[in-house]
């Protein structure tokens, strides 16, 4: 059951009290209703969340009856989990509409070429560090408003992407549920981002019983210029034989893969063979999470093809941060600036007058 049509519940169950020390409560709802038309699940959290008083009687506030998980009588048992649905909905809903959101840029180095390629748009939340960026997707799918979350992130990273270099490519983040919504193909018709500069990075698998709805949808873009990522979350010989047949453009590996592959053979091995394996179908690997200039010289040496870290650069929201991006990776030079200023070497003599 939507969240709308909770909503629509919760509010005739409340119209439909007949109760007259309520009568004034009621009022105040109906009035809200029509300052919110269409937008039921708005004005009942404004109803729920505002503090009412009679003389008789105190009325506590729904919110902190649901808090004592309390429920009034005329509303259904699963009141409380129907309230946390549309706070939720109501944040994210203010989140769009008042566009909250910006984008940070990270950069991809080449490997082979020690210059940068491509970037990836991250989502950052107006007052928020960007940590909670996942949590905020995950509210938003999980009141349905998922689609409509990722969709103007994409909108908001490709007009940030008007400062970045036109020769860099620009990975966006998209669960593959969003790839089969008909908004996606509209999107490359209102943006200025050429196509063939960007990249769809998965944020997610490909279910099963979507894979080839998944591919019909993505195929016709792909064919414009398009191109996809997946990650090494894609675990398994059937999620294997899919990447085969899907064939995306680039493989990311996170941590899990490179962490200390210049100390761990086991780490360097599976490293190995993942360079192989692209290189066998064509498709470019890139090291995600690089730390160490230890890491960075390792995996160059494997011959992966890109990487990106904090060590070669972190994400910001400042196109002046983006501009003073390395056009040239310098590992030795990395590597003294890590280390810091050499001491002054100690005198071995006597001083002198």
């Amino acid at each position: 059951m939507s969240v709308r049509v909770q909503a629509w519940g919760i509010i005739a169950a409340v119209l439909a009290d007949t109760d007259p020390a309520g009568a004034a409560i009621r009022q105040r709802l109906s009035t809200s209703l029509d300052e919110n038309p269409g937008v039921p699940e708005r004005a009942l959290l404004e109803y729920l969340l505002e503090t009412r008083q009679s003389d008789a009687n105190t009325v506590e506030t729904l919110e902190t009856a649901r808090e004592m998980r309390l429920t009034p009588p005329a509303l259904p048992p699963q009141f409380a989990e129907q309230l946390d649905a549309i706070r939720s909905m109501s944040r994210i809903s203010a989140l769009l509409e008042n566009k909250m959101l910006m984008t940070a840029f990270q950069p991809i180095y080449g490997l082979e070429g020690k210059t940068v390629v491509g970037a990836e748009a991250l989502s950052r939340f107006v007052s928020d560090d960007g940590a909670a960026a996942e949590l905020w997707f995950a509210e938003a799918a999980a009141v349905g408003l998922g689609a409509n979350l990722e969709f103007s992130a994409l909108g908001s990273a490709a007009a940030a992407a008007r400062n970045l270099p036109e020769n860099l490519y620009v990975s966006l983040n998209i669960s593959p549920t969003s790839c089969m919504d008909p908004r996606l193909p509209e999107l490359f018709d209102h943006i200025e981002l050429p196509i063939d500069r960007v990249v769809l990075e998965l944020t997610a698998d490909i279910p099963e019983e979507e894979y080839l709805q998944f591919i019909s949808a993505i195929n016709p873009l792909r064919e414009k210029g398009l191109r996809v990522a997946v990650d090494d979350t894609h675990s398994g010989a059937g999620a294997l034989s899919r990447m085969i047949h899907l064939r995306p453009d680039f493989l990311k590996v996170g941590r899990n893969v490179i962490a200390d592959v210049d100390k761990d053979g086991l780490q360097h091995a599976l490293a190995s063979c993942l360079v192989d394996f692209t290189a066998q179908i064509g498709v470019t690997l890139v090291a995600e999470g690089i730390e160490t200039v230890g890491e960075l010289k390792a995996l160059s040496e494997l011959g992966i093809s890109a990487g990106q870290g904090y060590l070669l650069g972190r994400p910001s929201v400042r196109p002046e941060d983006w501009a003073k991006w390395n056009t040239r990776l310098d590992m030795d030079g990395l590597e003294r600036h890590l280390a810091g200023p050499s001491k002054p070497r100690k005198s071995q003599g006597k001083a002198t007058s």
